[in-house]
């Protein structure tokens, strides 16, 4: 009889060209897609021209994407940028988002068609996991991997066990999908699912957006997750159809199929929830938390910068002015977010309440540009990292929320709730 295998195991089998894998086995498998940004592209443009091939294996099923040092902040980024600029040139990659044309990678790549269900992607940026909930396995890798990667198509695995998250119920009001993961990392830590596939089942998950989806997978990484992963259903086919650039396959898993854990989870049990510093898993609910005062609010980043995050910023900042003593900017995860969100009206609304909107970039959640803390400053950020140093100077802090608690931050001056500002 064949072994009963989770959605993950299925993608491996399947790009493995076998019948069934099982936890821990050693396999190599053909890719669909390599990805590195302006961090982590320079180091693998380099270690591929020691390879020794000179093409890549395909130039269609590469992505290079300057988000996390652009606009260009100084020499040494504008360096790197160029070092993958030359190089797509050179090789003829057609999956490379310029200025203009840009936007934070892993918003991008599925906004524009690149990635789908079932796909085995790999990229050197440990949040590629996002993928996950469009059904495919995806998860981050080293520069040399990916450099591999590009030259073969090909890549090593040892096949992880799965957890499965089973999330039932209704949220309570102003619980969103970041709360979720919040509260799943506050529960499990930071190590809890290392090395594993984290899969996420449940009615709570089926009514959640596709926006609700990848801020969940992208931050399975922050549980120490291998890759974070939800099955296709109509929602996903509905934002995939007429999108892709390729067909995809839908993967399942087995009824039966052996995982390493279940966690049940009643989505009544959620509360909108913050991390503290200095690590995502150090969860505190918001209502617990509204003694921490602020300078600085975030609304962006790979995790939560959708039209939907912004949408829910702007309800809560309409008519209402960001506190005196408060830098609130907001940054779009890309270029056609940014027009929509413009369209809408929603700039309007962020301008009158004083908040500053930037182009498309990562720059502050990595400490880059574009949001620097200085010297004991504290951040309420929608980013998924909050390590020490994480935004600027080592004495600064990062408290991590969801879109609604940060715009009620940013109005408050202090951690807040939307209805406390009523």
């Amino acid at each position: 009889m064949p072994r009963q295998m989770t959605i993950t195991e299925k993608i491996l089998a399947a790009h493995a060209g076998l019948d069934e894998v099982e936890p821990g086995q050693l396999i190599n498998c053909g890719l669909d897609l390599v990805l590195a940004n302006d961090v982590t592209a320079p180091i693998a443009i380099r270690e591929f021209g020691r390879i020794g091939v000179e093409r890549v294996w395909d130039a269609e099923k590469i992505a290079l994407v300057p988000d996390h040092y652009t606009p260009n902040k100084d020499i040494k980024s504008a360096e790197q940028a160029k070092v993958m600029r030359d190089f797509v040139r050179a090789q003829g990659i057609s999956h490379y988002y310029e200025i203009g044309c840009m936007g934070v990678e892993h918003a991008l790549l599925p906004e524009q068609g690149v990635v789908g269900a079932g796909d085995l992607i790999i990229g050197a940026d440990s949040h590629t996991c996002t993928y996950g909930a469009l059904g495919a396995f995806a998860t981050g890798v080293g520069s040399t991997d990916a450099a591999v990667g590009m030259a073969t198509g090909e890549a090593w695995f040892k096949v992880p066990s799965s957890l499965r998250f089973n999330i039932t119920g209704e949220l309570g009001p102003w619980v969103s999908a970041k709360d979720i993961i919040l509260h799943i990392i506050g529960m499990i830590g930071v190590d809890g699912a290392l090395y594993q596939a984290m899969e996420f089942t449940g009615d709570t998950i089926d009514a959640l957006s596709i926006e609700g989806r990848m801020t969940i997978c992208n931050m399975a990484i922050e549980a120490g997750g291998k890759s974070g992963i939800i099955a296709v259903d109509g929602i996903t086919r509905a934002y995939m159809e007429g999108r892709t650039e390729r067909p995809w396959t839908e993967y399942f898993s087995d009824a039966d199929a052996e995982y390493a854990h279940v966690y049940e989870i009643d989505a009544s049990s959620i509360k909108p929830t913050v991390s503290f510093p200095h690590l995502p898993s150090n969860t505190r609910a918001a209502e617990d938390a509204r003694d921490i005062w602020v300078d600085q609010v975030i609304i962006g980043s790979c995790t939560n910068g959708r039209l939907e995050d912004l949408r829910v910023a702007a309800e809560i900042l309409k008519g209402r002015k960001v506190h005196e003593n408060v830098r609130l900017i907001i940054l779009p995860a890309t270029q056609q977010i940014y027009r929509d969100a413009m369209h809408e009206g929603l700039f309007d609304i962020f301008l009158d309440a004083n908040a500053a909107v930037s182009t498309p970039t990562c720059g502050p959640c990595l400490g880059g540009h574009m949001g620097i803390l200085a010297a004991g400053e504290r951040a309420v950020a929608t980013t998924n990292r909050n390590f020490v140093g994480r935004m600027g100077d080592p004495t600064s802090e990062v408290y991590l929320s969801s879109p609604a608690v940060a715009a009620a931050t940013a109005v408050a001056g202090h951690i807040a709730l939307p209805d406390d500002l009523d």
